[in-house]
């Protein structure tokens, strides 16, 4: 059994890696959905232990966020960003400015993922309607959807998972990592300012005028804003986070104007289907007694990832080949009681990392595919012009300042 559980555990990360499976038309959620089946029909977990597995209070802040998001986009307003940044009558630059500071505030407080889904159809239109090159708007929207998702609890998935986990408080987490995030964001605009400088002019295209005027639901951006201000207020009371954020979500979907089934059909469910299928796949592997084992021998030899020296180089590694949010369930599932320090090392190193390349972060690969169904290609080494030194500088900067907050040691 623990031969069966390994060879599937191997595979089902060799897909996370690849994205696919050469021939197949099977994704990331359809590889782990798989795997989830073959340990519980191989009899490695029975239907009670997946059940017990799944961490639901994970799953919970993710569907609560999802609904959240969706209240946005149904009120225009990811669409109104968009066309706003294209349409503002500032320089390139200033605009490139913009879509750095929109893009990184909004992951802050939403799901990052589900901002650049919403926002790169309408800003690539924007900008070609304006004679702009999109590309490095594109690139600067994924690095700050990355930079400044890792500000927070909820900005992206692995925070959510990590925050759970170690049972982080909201705003001690803001503190920790806020400012690295903010230092991040000023490295994506000065990288791609500098990378992409002869592609950053105005064509001045005639055809800017006939842009659309923005359309803003004001009444359900009322009520989103407001939902979030609530949100941020129950963050700081003694409440689960998961039961704060369902409270949000309830209270969104009882709406007189916007159907429910609408909203729900706006979850990303893939996402949350991988994340159980993950649970259930390191759960397996985890009741072999391997991970406790290796975890021994890492202690023994200092490798265990609690110092920067490790964790760093881990992160770029981990994030760019099996993706930032499965090595972080893989490496929790793992890593019995790691530090607080670590947590927020682990939270900030992950997310940096994944602007590395474009497989780095979903964010990243949701920016690319959007993008490509409206006729803008964003190509691989495109994207690691910027993305190596962005990540670079970004993670230099976390790096020392967590060693010299007293977060985690060097080594």
């Amino acid at each position: 059994m623990t031969l069966f559980v390994l060879i599937v555990f191997t595979v089902t990360y060799a897909g996370m890696a690849l994205g696919r499976f050469p021939g197949l038309r099977i994704d990331r959620t359809g590889i782990a959905l798989v795997a989830a089946i073959l340990m519980l029909a191989g009899g490695a977990l029975d239907s009670g232990q997946v059940a017990g597995a799944v961490d639901f209070p994970t799953l919970f802040i993710l569907f609560g966020l999802m609904i959240l998001s969706a209240q946005f986009a149904s009120a225009g307003f990811y669409d109104w960003c968009a066309l706003r940044i294209a349409r503002a009558g500032r320089s390139p630059r200033a605009l490139l400015a913009v879509t750095v500071a929109v893009g990184g505030g909004l992951s802050a407080v939403l799901a990052n993922d589900v901002v650049v889904f919403a926002m790169t159809p309408m800003l690539c239109a924007g900008l070609k309607g304006r004679g702009l090159d999109p590309r490095p708007y594109l690139i600067a929207l994924a690095g700050a959807a990355n930079a400044g998702s890792a500000a927070t609890l909820i900005g992206n998935p692995q925070n959510i998972v990590i925050g759970q986990v170690g049972g982080l408080d909201f705003w001690r987490f803001l503190a920790a990592c806020g400012v690295p995030a903010l230092v991040a964001l000023a490295c994506v605009f000065v990288t791609v300012s500098v990378v992409w400088r002869g592609r950053l002019t105005d064509a001045g295209n005639p055809a800017f005028a006939d842009l659309p005027e923005p359309d803003l639901d004001r009444w359900q951006f009322g009520k989103a804003l407001v939902a979030t201000v609530a949100l941020m207020v129950m963050f700081g009371m003694p409440l689960p986070h998961e039961v704060g954020v369902l409270l949000i979500a309830g209270m969104l979907l009882i709406s007189r104007s916007l159907e429910s089934r609408r909203m729900v059909g706006m979850v990303d469910w893939p996402l949350l289907v991988l994340f159980a299928c993950l649970f259930a796949i390191n759960s397996a592997l985890e009741r072999t007694g391997l991970p406790a084992e290796a975890v021994a021998a890492l202690a023994s030899a200092g490798l265990l990832p609690d110092r920067l020296a490790v964790l760093a180089p881990l992160s770029v590694v981990a994030s760019n080949t099996i993706g930032n949010v499965p090595a972080v369930v893989l490496l929790l599932a793992v890593w019995p009681q790691p530090p607080e320090g670590a947590m927020y090392g682990l939270a900030l190193l992950s997310t940096l990392a994944g602007n590395l390349l474009i497989l780095g972060s979903l964010a990243n690969i949701i920016v690319v595919e959007r993008a490509r169904a409206v006729g803008v290609r964003l190509g691989f080494l495109e994207h690691a012009r910027c993305g190596i030194p962005m990540t670079v500088f970004s993670l230099g900067f976390a790096c020392v300042w967590l060693w010299a907050t007293g977060l985690m040691p060097l080594k």
